[in-house]
């Protein structure tokens, strides 16, 4: 291990969903630390140093031929899209498409041994242990349509929650086959953080914690804060993690879950399965 083991020289990174907000943070720091980026959105991208390319993770073969184009090698892959509740195809935005953009890349054997794959949930995907049975067998689905359909089969599936709880089950679950291959995959878990996402849903997304952030002194994470923990998932400086879902809520979770900050007493204890 030296201190090059947070850079990423001669690599090749690979963004989805790069256009704004946490993606679109690191995308330009994984640049700055010397990886040759390519970055794929719906949305248009204005990064400096980086290849762009269209991707419309509610279509399938908008992801195919984006993996297509793309190439390898990829030594890191962040899975960053993610849309709120009432967006038409929020189950595909925020992890069917990823899940199936990942699948292409591993069968076009693209993602070398020792590369990464890192992926955003959010801290109200907690709760998905709770659900782990119901989850498995939403991650059972073969390919794209499948998963499609099982969402349109189960009411009330096709929501932000259930989005970020199947990628933390997802992490969880395929740590130990991609390690067979030699990628590691892990996710951050987000608090609010002040990104555009956050702020068209302001009321609910950026005002929940704000009592802890008044009593600790901070503000709302940045895109920056966020996108420093998912660039280090990927490092090599991270080799040791793997199937790990990070909590990064500037502590919020866990002043709850030991009382330390008993407002967030309730929220924790839901969350972690303590209440039902």
């Amino acid at each position: 291990m030296t201190p090059d083991s947070f850079r990423f020289d001669g690599k090749r990174a690979v963004v989805v969903g790069g256009a704004t907000g946490m993606g679109a943070a690191a995308a330009v720091l994984i640049r700055d630390l010397g990886a040759d980026v390519v970055v794929l959105d719906y949305a248009p991208i204005e990064i400096d140093g980086v290849k762009s390319l269209p991707l419309d993770l509610r279509d399938r073969e908008s992801i195919e031929t984006a993996v297509a184009a793309v190439g390898g090698p990829i030594h890191a892959l962040l899975s960053c899209a993610g849309v709120a509740d009432g967006t038409p195809g929020i189950e595909k935005i925020n992890f069917i498409g990823h899940r199936h953009f990942i699948e292409r890349a591993i069968a076009a054997d693209v993602m070398p041994r020792g590369s990464a794959i890192g992926m955003i949930s959010s801290a109200a995907g907690l709760a998905w242990e709770m659900h782990l049975d119901e989850l498995k067998e939403y991650l059972d689905t073969d390919g794209f349509d499948a998963a499609v359909a099982w969402i349109e089969a189960h009411e009330f599936k096709a929501s932000y929650t259930w989005s970020k709880e199947a990628i933390c089950a997802y992490v969880a679950r395929e740590a130990m086959p991609m390690l067979k291959r030699g990628i590691r995959i892990n996710a951050i878990l987000p608090g609010p953080t002040d990104t555009p996402l956050a702020r068209a849903n302001a009321d609910m997304w950026l005002s929940f914690g704000a009592d802890y952030r008044a009593e600790v002194g901070i503000e709302a994470s940045s895109p920056e804060e966020q996108a420093g923990a998912l660039v280090f998932l990927c490092s090599d400086a991270a080799q040791a993690l793997n199937g790990v879902t990070v909590i990064t809520d500037h502590g919020y979770m866990s002043s709850g879950v030991t009382g330390s900050f008993p407002d967030a007493t309730p929220v924790a204890d839901f969350l972690y399965g303590r209440l039902v």
